[in-house]
C-alpha cells in the first residue's frame, strides 16, 4: 500500500494517487480530468513519453492507424478492456499515421501493435488485432 505516481493524460501534470484512490476517481490536482479514465484515451507523443517514464501503473499503448482495418476492429474490444482493467492499468492510444516519428521512435513495425510500460521500461509487446478478453489476459500476464 502507498502511493503512485500517475501522469495526468491530458495536461501532463505529475500526480501522487493513494492506492485506494486509484478505482475511485481520483483526478488530476491541475486539470481535474480523470487520472485513471475508464475509457482508452488517445494521447500526444509528449504526454506518452512523460507517463511511459514516471507512472507506477503499467500503461499500456494502442499503436494504430485510422485507415487500419485490423484496427478499427480493435478499437472497441481495446476500450472494453480499458473499462476492465480500471485501476490496475491505463490503456491509451497513439495515432501512428499522425505522428509518424514517435511510431518509428518506438520501432512499431506493424498495426495494430501494444506496448506495455512499466516503471519507465518496456515490458512486452504484442502485435496483432486482439479481442478483449484476449487484451486483459495479456496486460495481466
Amino acid at each position: 500500500m502507498g502511493d503512485k505516481t500517475l501522469t495526468c493524460l491530458s495536461c501532463g501534470q505529475l500526480n501522487r494517487v493513494p492506492d485506494s484512490k486509484l478505482d475511485a476517481g481520483a483526478k488530476c490536482g491541475k486539470c481535474s480530468k480523470a487520472l485513471v479514465p475508464k475509457e482508452a484515451i488517445e494521447v500526444s507523443p509528449a504526454i506518452l513519453e512523460k507517463a511511459s517514464k514516471n507512472d507506477d501503473l503499467p500503461l499500456v499503448v494502442d499503436f494504430w492507424a485510422p485507415w487500419c482495418g485490423p484496427c478499427k476492429m480493435m478499437a472497441p474490444e481495446f476500450s472494453k478492456a480499458a473499462k476492465k482493467l480500471n485501476g490496475k492499468a491505463r490503456l491509451v492510444k497513439l495515432n501512428t499515421q499522425s505522428h509518424q516519428s514517435t511510431g518509428a521512435r518506438y520501432r512499431i513495425k506493424g498495426i495494430p501493435t501494444m506496448v506495455a510500460f512499466e516503471r519507465g521500461k518496456e515490458k512486452k509487446r504484442q502485435s496483432g488485432a486482439l479481442r478483449e478478453g484476449q487484451i486483459v489476459g495479456w496486460v495481466r500476464g
